[in-house]
């Protein structure tokens, strides 16, 4: 999906500071002028292409906000929003951890399908100018704004889109303290959906169970452990996707405990054979290259098609155990 595909057809936003004790409902919908437009398009794509966005059911077909959104449509949007700007409000003001935000409700498409995007925007401080005039003499000043949005660039860390053809729900949630405990109020307490692991949370714990592994039975082994992003890299290059299964062959072949240990970490996770398929190219970026520190404070970044390519890159197992790095065919060196 581009984000040019994502037609914006209504929206409304309700004020949700807890802080002044009510919510600020509106009832009427919001103008949408090319730059709102932008706006709320902007953020809307950074979710749906998001690795941080965890896929979701509904897990009570009783609980309110299910029956808002089977009920949901166009003609409903003013009514229907505030009752869900409500419910919110009120989990939020029960718990004063939950930060304060404008709560976006906007419908869109994308193709044919129709969505509904719930868009928490917790608010920012940032400082701006004040300008006024007293008995013709000029003043500039600089005051604090505490209830300023996230800027079209940022990343929310609170919204839901929401398939209104087969009700799915794609969720990017923040945890807070509620009663003590962290938790995801937006999927248990406000959606009461039952969540998956995002695509990057699957891949950090594959990764991680994979170097764990690797420490384990090879140690220090220098080769071993870049062999590791090595592979990974290739799996998702030549794939789209990385496997867990083909990684762990590739790494370790016909040693079956090591194999049998790498499935039994991420059993716990059912992850065992997983099929993780990253969109964002930020997910993966850490594995385009080998990034060395030496004992001495050298650093190295190695593009991975250059350390995979012994023509120009060579590493050295000295007779005394030292390691050598031969970086071979280069025409010129800029320094930095």
């Amino acid at each position: 999906m581009e984000r040019d595909d994502i037609i914006i057809r209504g929206a409304i936003v309700h004020i949700l500071d807890s802080t002044i004790g009510m919510p600020v409902l509106s009832d009427q919908l919001l103008e949408l002028g090319p730059d709102l437009n932008d706006f709320l398009r902007s953020h809307i794509y950074k979710i749906a292409v998001s690795d941080d966005k965890k896929n979701c059911r509904f897990n009570d077909e009783e609980g309110f906000l299910y029956q808002c959104i089977k009920s949901f449509t166009e003609d409903n949007i003013i009514s229907a929003s505030q009752e869900m700007a409500g419910f919110l409000y009120t989990i939020m003001n029960q718990n004063i951890t939950i930060p304060p935000g404008d709560f976006f409700i906007v419908t869109y498409q994308t193709g044919s399908t129709p969505y509904l995007a719930l868009l928490k925007m917790n608010y920012k401080e940032t400082y701006i100018h004040y300008a006024y005039s007293q008995e013709g003499i000029n003043y500039n000043d600089i005051i604090k704004q505490k209830v300023t949005l996230p800027s079209e660039g940022a990343r929310l860390s609170e919204a839901v889109l929401i398939n209104l053809q087969d009700f799915s729900l794609q969720l990017v949630e923040r945890k807070h303290e509620i009663n003590g405990v962290k938790t995801n109020y937006l999927s248990t307490m406000f959606l009461q959906c039952e969540t998956e692991l995002s695509q990057k949370s699957k891949l950090n714990i594959i990764t991680k169970a994979v170097e764990q592994v690797q420490e384990k039975y090879f140690g220090n082994d220098f080769d071993k452990a870049m062999e590791v992003k090595s592979v990974i890299h290739e799996e998702y290059t030549n794939q789209g996707a990385i496997n867990v299964e083909n990684i762990s062959e590739k790494l370790f072949g016909e040693q079956a405990e090591i194999k049998e240990e790498l499935s039994e970490k991420l059993k716990k996770y059912n992850l065992e054979a997983e099929e993780v398929k990253p969109i964002n190219k930020q997910t993966t970026k850490k594995f385009e290259k080998q990034y060395l520190t030496t004992d001495t404070g050298i650093e190295i970044n190695i593009p991975m098609d250059q350390y995979n390519d012994k023509n120009n890159v060579e590493f050295i197992n000295n007779p005394d155990g030292t390691i050598s790095v031969l970086i071979k065919n280069i025409n010129s060196i800029t320094s930095k």
